[in-house]
């Protein structure tokens, strides 16, 4: 079992960035892939990146396509997420997760974190 812990979060203006990083213990990350989720109040959680357990396949969510990148450093056991010409509609919490197999599937998650508030004012 992995434990998951986000941070990074904060409050930003529009156009600018943040780093969100999710620290695990308990199990090596590089079992897993690892997915970066956002809910916004009122709405579902969506998945906006995930990551293979090796680094090598990525995929991102429209919404944040071109405005975001995931990596991680298995070796400290991190993974990341950083973002750029943030938006008030980025505004949410920020849950890191992981599974077993890497796929484009948003289910399949089995570990999460507590997530972290991002807020973009405008």
């Amino acid at each position: 079992q992995v434990q998951l812990v986000e941070s990074g979060g904060g409050l930003v203006q529009a156009g600018g960035s943040l780093r969100l990083s999710c620290a695990a213990s308990g199990r090596s990350i590089g079992w897993y892939a690892m997915g970066w989720f956002r809910q916004a109040p009122g709405k579902e959680r969506e998945i906006v990146a995930a990551i293979s357990s090796s680094g090598e396949s990525t995929h991102y969510a429209d919404s944040l396509k071109g405005r975001c990148t995931i990596s991680r450093d298995n070796d400290k056991n991190t993974v990341f997420l950083e973002m750029n010409t943030l938006k008030p509609e980025d505004t949410a919490v920020y849950y890191c997760a992981a599974r077993l197999y890497y796929n484009r599937d948003p289910n399949g998650y089995a570990f999460w974190g507590q997530g972290t508030q991002v807020t973009v004012s405008s």
